[in-house]
């Protein structure tokens, strides 16, 4: 047998129980790998229940950079025996399983074409602690001490990790590092270390930081001036608001009153929490919700309302599974057109979509501006795999200078001055109307809100033209919101191609290896990240200078393939659907697979052709 050899470049996974406290050491584990200057990207693949059911970690280490799942195990760390079967063949040959080997095994049990560590963590752990809990948590520490002999990680940046998580704890912080020590002190005596895949210090991680996406958002929208959040728990969005109410207790204090500066209400649903947002929108507030699938299709209707009455509203999607409550803590990039149409009648929604942690705080940022700057709900399509797993990013940058766009609110000066204000009046082409806050003058620039049809001053109408009028200045906005909302990213391929591909959000950082082992086995293509919708017109020039452009996402219906073919009018035909729907996150492997098969398949339909 060939074992695998590879420094700084393995897939190492962790097969647990839920609710066994392994969640806690595996993350360790991925954090000391990047205190040795190696970047690691970690998913948590877990269930919907509290605990005793299969979950799994799996972390990704990568010198290169690749912050995507490549696809593929290296090392299987087996702790649950529910899955045991599953877990061993999920390992490449030539890879590792790591396993406690308290209680034998039967030989049929294991894989000739795999090396298999086995080491007695329940018998080392039952023999140090008494107390049934801490013999759980303790092995959990016990095996990534094993590991860290096994994989060649410091032991003095696990200590110094245990020293900043249980700081004033020092009966904690001993016992942790007891325990870490048993595991080194077996592996060191017992076991032959190091493996063929081990970790060797690097300088690759740089000024990044190493945060999950819930909590970015949660401060892009301190930052952006969010004053108002009003919530109903859901997973995987509930972490936005808790985080937002950790950032406004430290931003949003008045330093002499000691009294906060924001009102965070968890509702008795999803109806009222939008309810609330849309009122603080249109009171003036900077106001914003986080909910997931199923919350989307509880709030449409006011959705509804504040596009058609023109009132600032951000909402932070955190997409799972679906339909129904399908797989609540998988994720996929399912809620597109629930999401770019939400609501009965004609409507159209702008559509955020962020890459990573860095790319949620300032998408959360720019979302409350532009809700203010067009008037109308904006949507930040984010899900489960950046918003709760933690990832490498670039640091957010903060300006305390910064302006909020607030778009045109006409103030009292301008209305005592005489200026003429319609509440739904165009005045300058580009669909967007002036507002005024309420209060804003005694007795000028006031208007009656309402759901209903109206004409440009806001006096109710069921004439058709007034109809016309406003439902054409919506598109008009529509299409201005193209030019103002975060432009694709462009990555042109090395030589001219007539191939390209479209992807978005979490698919990222899995598309960036692809790409590079699609050129290395000679598939050129031009690449466009889109980062929103409208699209901008760049979108439909791109498709246009392609015979074939793939379209990658996370769903079963290429929702994003249906807009770009219903809102540009592409002809179905040049958009190729590469789909990913199993509610893990998508592989650098399955694009590549994906893309490779189907230009395979087409050469072998000309070469049958002629």
């Amino acid at each position: 047998m060939k074992r695998i050899e590879a420094i700084n470049d393995f897939v190492i996974k962790f097969a647990n129980v839920n609710g066994s406290g392994s969640a806690s050491a595996n993350e360790l584990f991925a954090k000391a790998i990047l205190r040795m200057g190696v970047p690691v990207s970690p998913r948590n693949i877990f269930p919907s229940n509290i605990q005793g059911m299969p979950t799994w970690y799996e972390a990704r280490v990568c010198e290169k950079g690749y912050l995507g799942r490549r696809g593929g195990v290296d090392m299987m760390v087996a702790m649950n025996p529910q899955t045991w079967d599953a877990d061993v063949a999920e390992i490449t040959p030539g890879g590792y399983l790591f396993y406690d080997s308290t209680r034998p095994i039967p030989a049929a049990k294991f894989r000739q074409d795999i090396e298999v560590i086995g080491m007695p963590l329940t018998e080392i752990s039952n023999n140090t602690y008494a107390e049934p809990r801490q013999r759980q948590l303790f092995k959990n520490i016990i095996y990534v001490g094993a590991l860290s002999v096994l994989l060649d990680v410091e032991a003095e940046v696990f200590e110094k990790l245990f020293a900043e998580q249980y700081r004033g704890k020092e009966m904690l912080l001993d016992s942790n590092v007891r325990a870490l020590h048993l595991g080194r002190d077996y592996a060191r005596e017992h076991l032959q270390a190091p493996l063929g895949i081990r970790v060797r210090r690097a300088d690759q991680v740089g000024d990044r930081i190493f945060t999950d996406g819930n909590s970015a958002a949660a401060l892009g929208c301190v930052y952006g001036g969010a004053t108002v959040a009003a919530w109903y728990p859901i997973t995987p969005s509930s972490s936005i608001p808790e985080a937002f109410q950790k950032y406004c207790d430290k931003y949003r204090v008045d330093p002499e009153t000691g009294r906060g500066n924001f009102a965070i209400v968890q509702a008795e649903d999803e109806l009222a929490s939008i309810g609330m947002v849309v009122g603080a929108g249109w009171n003036g507030a900077r106001a914003f919700t986080a909910t997931s699938g199923p919350g989307i299709s509880l709030m449409t209707e006011f959705i509804g309302l504040a596009y058609f009455a023109e009132i600032p509203v951000t909402l932070i999607n955190v997409q799972r599974g679906g339909p129904s409550t399908g797989m609540p803590t998988r994720t996929q990039q399912s809620d597109l057109l629930s999401c770019a149409y939400a609501s009965h009648g004609d409507t159209k929604h702008v559509l955020l979509f962020p890459e990573d942690p860095h790319e949620c705080f300032e998408h959360a940022a720019a979302a409350l501006d532009l809700a203010d700057r067009l008037q109308t709900p904006i949507f930040v399509m984010t899900d489960l795999d950046i918003g709760m797993n933690q990832r490498l990013c670039r640091p957010f940058a903060w300006d305390d200078a910064r302006q909020y766009d607030r778009g045109k609110v006409m103030t009292a000066e301008e209305l005592e001055a005489g200026k003429d204000f319609g509440r739904y009046k165009d005045v300058d082409g580009d669909g967007i109307p002036w507002r005024t806050y309420p209060g804003t003058h005694p007795t000028k620039g006031s208007f009656f809100t309402r759901g209903t049809t109206r004409d440009p001053y806001a006096r109710y109408s069921e004439r058709g033209p007034d109809y016309i009028y406003n439902m054409e200045r919506l598109c008009a906005k529509f299409r201005t919101a193209a030019n103002l909302v975060p432009q694709p990213v462009l990555r042109g391929a090395a030589r001219p191609t007539p191939l390209g591909v479209i992807y978005f959000g979490s698919t990222s950082p899995a598309m960036q290896e692809a790409l590079d082992v699609l050129t290395a086995s000679g598939v050129d293509l031009d690449a466009m990240r889109l980062r929103a919708f409208p699209f901008p017109e760049v979108v439909d020039s791109f498709i246009a200078a392609h015979e074939q452009v793939f379209v990658v996402e996370q769903n079963r219906d290429g929702q994003m393939h249906a807009m770009l073919v219903n809102e540009l009018q592409v002809d179905p035909a040049r958009l190729v659907k590469v789909l990913h729907y199993d509610g893990t996150p998508i592989t650098a492997r399955f694009i590549t697979q994906a893309i490779q098969t189907h230009l395979q398949g087409a050469r072998a339909t000309l070469k049958e052709a002629a």
